[in-house]
């Protein structure tokens, strides 16, 4: 094995630092491959990573390296850029706006030159027709130069940096049309091309409008989650004084005052008071859900009801939402297998595009064509070969399909995760929190009496445990006023003791179970009183596993909890379980079902399930897993029910689908395109019209999968 360079052994020693910049001009799989290749190839880049959808690019580097040399890095392969938060983050807009102000110039010019080439077309000879020519030349000749500048401009930064990109044949093609019909004109020739040029940029501007368009919704989906949040909050100092307080200065640890009516600007946790909260933006769920003293509350849910003081836990880009946002930004590209097999085409496209057309020039000269009829034959070749619709083959599928994922409650991170969902053949689940809600209830309160809750309920709110959270809902929904207790001690693992006047309670672990969903509450001298809990099932968590079975994925149980809690869970799926597992364990079973060929599906949610969601073939997680959990995992589902699971795998079957049918429309229009144009059977108008009429194909396509997500 030959040693490594010393550049490569300092890149490998030295902590890396990660840049964003906007790139506005990008446009096609050509240009993902070009910034992804090119970039690591200057020295102290690592790696480079794309999103075409939010016209980004992530560079990972060596600390010293300073923007303005990552700058003139993606400058030198024919891109402009600047980092994230300056002025061109926020053009992606413009962008749209600019390519609709074109396309309506050359639009309105194509419609006013058809006219006048209609008048020649019909016999008009003569100094009529010189006439109209130069009319044509004079409407056409401005639009082409106003209404071609995103083609040029593009064409002309890749050949300064001494590279190519599909921008470049159609930038030469159309100039080669209008300089063929100037020269016509000027020298009275009988035939002028201004019709085609002007009628080319339309449809090219058509589809490359339609393009941004796409990710422009896309993108808006991301800054429609973000305005839901609040643009700040009153907070409170240690005075008991309030003042305004912009989202973006809050801090963890201060006390924000939200009223009802009000949105929260922060994730926080309840200090003081109840309501109820609605929390659709974030899980889907229409029905308000109380809150009360300890609860945890999110950025972007709404106070229904009644005022109450939080303690700021995360805020702006530690919040919940703005994990969802990334999450939504990075379902717009990836480097599944098919975008791979439309990067390596895309590459291949410029040298052989120009060799087509030099070739189809030289042979129609030979043959006798002439200069004339050679070059148009040669333009409409540049013209129709041009690769879109193959680059739009896989992101613009991708991009509908997590657009309708995210309707129905799925956020998935990569566009790989699509491919690798559709070919998952088994689903393995963890238990609590994934099939059922991790939120234990209390089955048997009317047990205790009005003075027994009050002091259960007072022990409760000092204690962390999960059945104590539990308990403290439930008591508090039911309107129970807490006991006041003195001398208050919790001792891990045994539960909390305190006094009640001259009386003793504790609230904990029966003697008799060791383990399970079950505390005792004793006051006094009188005997213990046994609470029971149980873990309920997610809805819909029957429903999505006989979907997923039917889909071809039998799904089985591996749970870190007791035998008795999921056999309970496994007997209501009849679902196989192996219980009390370490996370160890649940990586040798998955590893035991990948030698033996399946593709597992691994759906988790807790800090234990980390390695194992990483090692599944893909795998989802519930929005209330874990940080480790969502971040291992390929995509995360809201809201409490577990059929988003069963409807992203159908989703991702039928975007595969798609793709496949787009990739068969893409190479089939330039096998019947490509013979044509180089036989001299397309003029430069008709190519123009094939090539945008291929992108809006596969487009049209793509948007079948609107509904896909819909409720079968």
């Amino acid at each position: 094995m030959n040693a490594p360079l010393p550049a490569q052994g300092l890149i490998a020693a030295t902590p890396l630092t990660e840049t964003s910049f906007s790139v506005p001009g990008m446009r096609c799989a050509a240009c993902i491959s070009k910034l992804e290749t090119g970039l690591p190839r200057t020295a102290g880049i690592v790696s480079a990573r794309v999103n075409l959808t939010a016209k980004r690019v992530a560079i990972a580097h060596l600390p010293a390296l300073t923007p303005p040399e990552l700058q003139a890095a993606i400058a030198g392969l024919g891109f402009e850029a600047q980092p994230l938060g300056q002025a061109l983050a926020s053009d992606t807009a413009d962008d749209s706006r600019e390519l609709l102000r074109a396309m309506a110039v050359a639009g309105f010019a194509a419609m006013n030159v058809m006219l006048l080439s209609v008048s020649v077309w019909s016999g008009a000879t003569g100094a009529t027709r010189e006439l109209f020519h130069w009319l044509s030349a004079m409407i056409a000749l401005p639009a082409v130069a106003y209404a071609g500048r995103p083609f040029f401009k593009s064409a002309w930064a890749a050949l300064r940096s001494g590279h190519t990109n599909m921008d470049v044949p159609i930038s030469i093609g159309v100039v080669l049309a209008c300089a063929l019909s100037l020269f016509e004109t000027i020298t009275g020739g009988a035939h002028a091309y201004f019709d085609s040029a002007v009628m080319l940029l339309f449809f090219l501007l058509t589809g490359r409008w339609l393009d941004s368009v796409m990710r422009d919704r896309a993108r808006d989906g991301v800054s429609a989650l973000l305005r839901n949040t609040a643009p700040g909050a009153l907070v409170g100092d240690a005075e008991g004084r309030t003042h305004w307080c912009a989202a973006a200065a809050l801090q963890p640890g201060m006390v924000m005052h939200v009223a009802a009516g009000e949105r929260l600007a922060a994730d926080g946790v309840v200090l003081d008071g109840a309501s109820q909260f609605d929390r659709s933006l974030l899980t889907g769920e229409s029905v308000p859900v109380p809150v009360a003293l300890g609860a945890l509350v999110h950025a972007g849910t709404l106070n229904l009801t009644a005022p109450v003081r939080v303690q700021v836990t995360a805020a702006g880009a530690d919040t919940a939402i703005a994990d969802i946002a990334r999450l939504m930004e990075q379902a717009g590209q990836s480097k599944s297998r098919y975008v791979r097999i439309a990067d390596r085409a895309a590459r291949a496209y410029a040298p052989a595009v120009h060799t087509l057309a030099l070739l189809s020039l030289v042979g129609w000269m030979i043959a006798g064509a002439g200069w004339h009829g050679a070059l148009l034959i040669a333009i409409s070749v540049l013209i129709i070969t041009c690769p879109c619709a193959l680059g739009l083959a896989v992101p613009v599928a991708q991009i509908v399909a997590a657009g309708a994922l995210m309707r129905a409650g799925v956020l998935v991170k990569d566009g790989s995760a699509l491919e690798r969902l559709a070919d998952a053949d088994a689903a393995v689940f963890d238990k609590t929190g994934t099939l059922t809600l991790g939120r234990p209830e209390p089955l048997n309160l009317d047990v205790l009496t009005p003075t027994q809750k009050s002091v259960a309920l007072a022990l409760a709110q000092s204690s962390r445990h999960p059945l104590s959270e539990a308990l403290r809902r439930s008591l508090t929904a039911g309107g129970v006023t807490p006991a006041t207790l003195t001398d208050i001690t919790e001792t891990p693992g045994t539960g909390v003791s305190a006094r009640c006047g001259d009386a003793s309670v504790t609230l904990g672990r029966p003697e008799a179970i060791a383990a399970g969903l079950a505390c005792a509450l004793t006051v006094g001298d009188a005997p213990p009183v046994m609470l029971d809990f149980a873990d309920a099932l997610r809805p819909g968590a029957a429903a999505a596993v006989a979907q997923l079975a039917a889909l071809g994925l039998p799904g089985s149980i591996l749970s870190g909890d007791n035998v008795t809690g999921v056999a309970i869970v496994a007997a209501e799926l009849a679902l196989p379980a192996q219980a009390a597992m370490l996370p160890q364990d649940k990586l040798d079973a998955i590893g035991v079902l990948t030698a033996n060929g399946a593709k597992v599906l691994m759906v988790g949610d807790g800090l234990n399930d980390g390695p194992a969601l990483a090692a599944g073939y893909v795998s989802m997680a519930p929005a209330s897993a874990s940080d480790a959990g969502q971040n291992a995992a390929d995509a995360v589902f809201l809201g409490d029910s577990l059929l988003p699971v069963a409807t992203a795998v159908r989703v991702a079957r039928a975007t595969q689908r798609i793709v496949r049918q787009n990739f068969a429309l893409a190479i089939g229009y330039n096998v019947i395109a490509v013979p044509l144009a180089i036989a001299g059977l397309v003029t430069p108008l008709i190519a123009a019209l094939a090539m945008s009429g291929s992108s809006v194909l596969v487009i049209g396509n793509a948007l079948r999968l609107r509904n896909a997500a819909l409720p079968k």
